[in-house]
């Protein structure tokens, strides 16, 4: 639920498929990140999305090309196999002024719970200016798990996702204060650095 007291963000999805972009089948990854988003974050959020092909020079525009236009969070879906058209995590290293590599490890850690072959997966993590640039997963339930976690029944928290380190790295790199719903995903911040709804940046 979204609460006008918050900052505002523009965030940029991205879901990269051969396939799905042709029309050979419908495309499910921009539905899953823009309704996981909707879910955790309570800020109003306007979505830049793109559904692109495996080609690395187009996916390296198009994260530019988000950049550019104010988003604070790059979000992709597709291409981070080791298959020979999964080139994702090179169009974007291409495009990095930093690295994160704590979230692609955090990643693998997560989805090992579910398949051996999750240390196949090859997703990066990158900043460009004041921007971050996440690979996900390409199906919406492992979308879903790395951004959020793994819980027990009774909710508590099994495994973190990366989501929760996702709201301070955007006010390091000086990006809107980003406040989740925590029945979906707690954010983590260093005491000094929460503020109060409504509350200016320092």
């Amino acid at each position: 639920m979204t609460d006008a007291t918050f900052d505002p963000v523009r965030i940029g999805i991205v879901s990269i498929s051969d396939r799905a972009s042709s029309g050979v089948y419908e495309d499910k990854g921009l539905p899953a990140l823009q309704e996981w988003l909707q879910r955790a974050l309570r800020n109003p959020i306007t979505f830049a999305s793109r559904l692109i092909p495996d080609e690395k020079e187009g996916i390296s525009a198009a994260l530019i090309e988000l950049v550019d236009a104010g988003c604070s969070l790059v979000l992709t879906t597709g291409g981070t196999g080791p298959a020979l058209r999964d080139v994702t995590p090179e169009a974007t290293l291409a495009v990095a002024h930093r690295e994160m590599p704590g979230f692609g490890e955090q990643m693998r850690q997560i989805s090992l719970r579910f398949v051996p072959t999750a240390i196949l997966s090859r997703q990066v993590a990158v900043i460009r200016n004041k921007s971050l640039i996440i690979n996900l997963p390409g199906q919406p339930k492992s979308i879903a798990e790395t951004l959020e976690g793994l819980k027990n029944p009774d909710g508590t928290q099994v495994v973190p996702g990366i989501f929760a380190a996702v709201p301070y790295c955007i006010d390091l790199i000086g990006g809107p204060y980003l406040e989740t719903d925590e029945a979906v995903c707690k954010a983590f911040r260093p005491k000094s650095a929460i503020r109060a709804p409504g509350q200016p940046k320092s």
